[in-house]
């Protein structure tokens, strides 16, 4: 593999790029070809351990030289000093021919944005036509045969893994299926195979919620701001569940005015979105108040750009192949109901999903992928406390079959630990000891929830 110097977004950090070309269907390796786009960063030091560092990038849909380069700074300085590190775009995502599927276009109108499915059918139908792709063979299993592919070709005989939300799901694959080739792997915000995305999004968004309300019941300025905000919140909603409501607001993105209608799915669906990173999430007390009111000026201003940045970053096409192959053929509508009953997310986000794998084609389930994962090869898994998509539960359940592992758990943090507090040095120590027994991550503990905005000034002091 050629590799020559490239720039990657959001990190200074010298970089070698090139594309390694792999059979899009790897039963017929004479067919048609993918050029998987990879990025090689090499140590600082002059010489370098020999095992590099892979990151997997979440999702499923993002592209690793896309979404990981800005954590080579805030995560991984002090491992890129003695060893490399290695991005690949998956299959389906970034420049490894990506999936691309927008769910409402460059030109639609507020309110369109609001009322968009992520999964129309009608939109779905569309963007396959214009696809050069098999959309069937970009599951995780075959994704990790090119991974394994590109570490051959770079002559790496063992890799580290880190992986972050569904990259800890393709880690364990990867480990699962070529173990001999693994010395250490980092699981950050675990979604083991046993997870059936996306049905527990309701449970676990709950959760954070729920969490997200008895800190600001706790916290004196956050209280006597908003007092009985849980009670406000489910007032809201049932005012939603009446029909949308009507909302005189401004277009963020043209600074024009617009008359929208709100439905439950928009603002709730935006509102999982913030729990995902405390800082933004520490403007929901205010947002649900505001609301409350008629005044989701606040709820456009916050959701529009998440959900904006979410379609760009993120490959549509390629999150369906994985997620209609691997999950939701695992469960149908009633265990949906269930899964969501008594959650302010409800069932229809999931029927979304649902709704999408009926027009999508994909593989068919991969027997026996939701086993769990057994392994003696050292991990390092990290939750945030307050993640509300993969929370500690799922790593605790990972970490019953791998017997040298530590589980450590960042209070006051949602979805993503390694670039928090200590976590760097943690991963660095990891890394050099080559096992998790006696590793101390108690610093972790230190972290705490970011303060709450009593009003858009900010926080009290």
């Amino acid at each position: 593999m050629n590799l020559s110097p490239c720039r990657l977004p959001g990190s200074s950090a010298q970089a070698l790029c090139g594309t390694l070309p792999v059979a899009e269907d790897r039963a017929k390796p004479g067919g048609r070809t993918i050029q998987l786009r990879v990025a090689l960063v090499p140590a600082v030091a002059r010489k370098a351990r020999p095992d590099a560092l892979f990151l997997l990038a979440g999702g499923p849909g993002q592209a690793a030289t896309e979404a990981i380069p800005p954590l080579i700074t805030a995560a991984f300085e002090k491992v890129h000093k003695t060893r490399d590190l290695v991005l690949i775009d998956q299959r389906g995502t970034g420049k490894s021919n990506k999936l691309a599927c927008d769910p409402v276009g460059e030109t639609a109108t507020l309110q369109e944005r609001l009322s968009a499915k992520s999964f129309a059918p009608a939109r779905l139908r569309e963007c396959l036509a214009h696809l050069d792709a098999d959309v069937r063979l970009y599951t995780t299993s075959i994704a990790m045969q090119d991974l394994d592919d590109v570490r051959a070709a770079l002559g790496y005989e063992q890799i580290d893994l880190w992986g972050g939300s569904y990259g800890t799901r393709a880690a364990l694959i990867y480990l699962r299926e070529h173990a001999q080739h693994v010395r250490a792997v980092i699981l950050d915000g675990v979604a083991p195979p046993q997870m059936r995305l996306p049905l527990d999004f309701g449970r676990d968004a709950q959760r954070a919620l729920d969490l997200l309300f008895a800190a600001c019941a706790a916290d004196a300025a956050c209280e006597k701001a908003w007092p009985s905000l849980a009670e406000k919140f489910a007032a809201l909603l049932a005012k939603f569940d009446q029909g949308p409501i009507s909302a005189n607001v401004q277009d963020p993105r043209t600074g024009a005015p617009a008359a929208v209608q709100i439905d439950r799915d928009a603002f709730t669906g935006l509102l999982r979105g913030e729990l995902y990173i405390p800082d933004i999430a520490s403007l929901i007390p205010l947002t649900i108040e505001r609301a409350a009111t008629g005044d989701f000026a606040p709820f456009i201003a916050e959701g529009d750009g998440l959900s904006g940045g979410m379609a760009n970053s993120m490959s549509l096409g390629m999150m369906l192949s994985v997620l209609c192959a691997e999950d939701i053929s695992r469960y149908d509508d009633a265990a949906i109901v269930e899964a969501t009953r008594g959650t302010f997310l409800g069932p229809e986000a999931i029927r979304d999903f649902k709704r999408g794998c009926e027009v999508w084609p994909h593989a068919s389930y991969p027997e026996g992928f939701d086993a769990p994962v057994s392994s003696r090869v050292p991990t390092l898994l990290l939750s945030g406390e307050l993640d509300p998509v993969t929370p500690p539960r799922w790593a605790d359940l990972a970490r019953a079959t791998l017997s040298d592992s530590a589980h450590f758990i960042a209070p006051g943090v949602g979805h993503g630990v390694s670039a928090h507090g200590c976590a760097p040095k943690l991963i660095e120590e990891f890394l050099e000891r080559a096992t998790a027994q006696g590793l101390d991550g108690s610093c972790i503990a230190k972290q705490t929830r970011p303060p709450f905005f009593t009003s858009f000034a900010g926080p009290t002091p």
